[in-house]
């Protein structure tokens, strides 16, 4: 398949495209407000050579794509934060730059990285099939603006039924490539590993389902080698993990040390969930099975983050 990714300075994107490149049967072509970024990126990792890399100015109906996977946006609750209500604006201008390639060749798989946060609910339980999206219409936040935007595409989406559109919405994700300054609790404990520190945290209980990116490509390999379709489905993993559970296996296995603070809220952009992650298995129709759990993932990721870190250590 001849793939077009946007937003490629995205870090899920940038995972998919090392998986892919792993597996050498598609060809993709990389676009980015910022291709420079993503230029140097693929010389980093070895692969300057093989994917063509342009601004979304070269990206137009006369080109000819199997399949197009929108990540634009942002995959950081401060970077959220900042953005405000500028969200709106940045995803329905890529998202109609897809769909107007989408409704010229209708035969085009088009997959938008949606968010877990589009069901706008409290989280107070996880959701699943029956779950209805939440918008507190007469009392919008600030928190509320990334998850209507995903919402609002959602429903564009829908509305086109007969062109190919799956949104994944991802809840959770976690990679050793990550940026580590970013503000998520997963990005709080490494620091915390690495600079031997104590993390402080909230004593909220919360339960969190961290896809791997393996299982990630697992999902959108099947999704594009399946017959087309236009539906939603929710990223999952194996089985979730509480914080609880989190935080005792980060200091089993890693040394980590913490604290309950009950002063300390954290970052959150998009609200507070408890209980955030997915029950509906729809993309088992797709033939997607996870082969990790929530702990399996994390720490073969954190494990790499580490030895990444001890590597460094040698070198110097």
């Amino acid at each position: 398949m001849r793939i077009a990714i946007l937003g490629a300075t995205s870090q899920i994107a940038k995972d998919l495209v090392m998986s892919f490149s792993e597996q050498g049967r598609h060809e993709l072509v990389l676009f980015a407000r910022r291709p420079e970024i993503v230029t140097q990126w693929l010389a980093i990792v070895g692969l300057a050579t093989k994917y063509t890399v342009n601004d979304f100015s070269a990206f137009g109906t006369d080109e000819h794509f199997d399949a197009i996977l929108n990540f634009v946006g942002v995959g950081n609750p401060a970077q959220a934060a900042a953005m405000g209500a500028s969200i709106f604006d940045v995803t329905l201008k890529y998202d109609e730059l897809a769909l107007s390639y989408v409704r010229h060749h209708p035969d085009c798989r088009y997959v938008f990285l949606s968010s877990g946060a589009a069901y706008g609910t409290s989280f107070d339980v996880p959701v699943d099939e029956n779950t209805k999206a939440v918008v507190a219409i007469n009392s919008l936040m600030p928190q509320d603006w990334y998850a209507v935007a995903k919402l609002h595409a959602e429903c564009r989406h829908r509305s086109l039924q007969n062109l190919p559109i799956v949104d994944i919405r991802v809840f959770n994700y976690f990679s050793h490539t990550q940026d580590m300054s970013a503000r998520f609790l997963m990005t709080d404990i490494v620091r915390a590993i690495q600079n031997n520190t104590v993390l402080k945290t909230s004593a909220d209980y919360i339960v969190r389902d961290f896809v791997h990116p393996s299982d990630f490509y697992q999902l959108v390999s099947k999704i594009l080698c399946s017959s087309a379709r236009n539906m939603p489905v929710d990223c999952y993993s194996r089985m979730p993990i509480d914080k609880p559970k989190l935080l005792a296996v980060m200091h089993e296995n890693f040394e980590l040390q913490y604290e309950i603070d009950e002063a300390n809220a954290g970052i959150n952009a998009t609200g507070c969930k408890s209980h955030y992650f997915s029950l509906n298995m729809k993309a088992g129709d797709f033939g997607y099975a996870p082969a990790l759990s929530s702990l399996d993932g994390l720490l073969l990721e954190v494990s790499k983050v580490i030895r990444q870190e001890s590597i460094v250590v040698e070198k110097i």
